[in-house]
């Protein structure tokens, strides 16, 4: 059963950290992170690409995958920014480890 879990939080996990690779790859495309100061020539006119929400993102590391939440938000340097990202996935991975240590000890 155990190791059901862990399987569980794995895959939950690497969504997530996919999910802000994804969401900040469509962030630059949509230019609303510039990779320089300069300014750019004049560009085609594209389609801008739908972003992943942040309650989609907070909903997931909420569920399980707040360790993927973490390491993709400092791998993408995506959502660093927001101090509600910053500190709010290590309290939701704090507040899983005390559900798990509670569950594992049967208090």
């Amino acid at each position: 059963m155990i190791r059901y879990f862990f399987i569980y939080l794995t895959v939950v996990s690497l969504v997530e950290f996919a999910f802000f690779g994804v969401d900040k790859k469509r962030a630059v495309y949509n230019g609303e992170i510039e990779k320089s100061k300069r300014r750019r020539k004049a560009e085609p006119v594209r389609q801008m690409k739908r972003r992943i929400p942040e309650k989609t993102l907070f909903v997931t590391a909420a569920i399980g995958g707040s360790i993927g939440a973490i390491i993709g938000m400092w791998t993408f340097r995506h959502k660093t920014q927001h101090w509600y990202f910053v500190y709010g996935m290590p309290v939701i991975l704090l507040l899983q480890m005390l559900i798990a240590w509670v569950a594992v000890r049967g208090i």
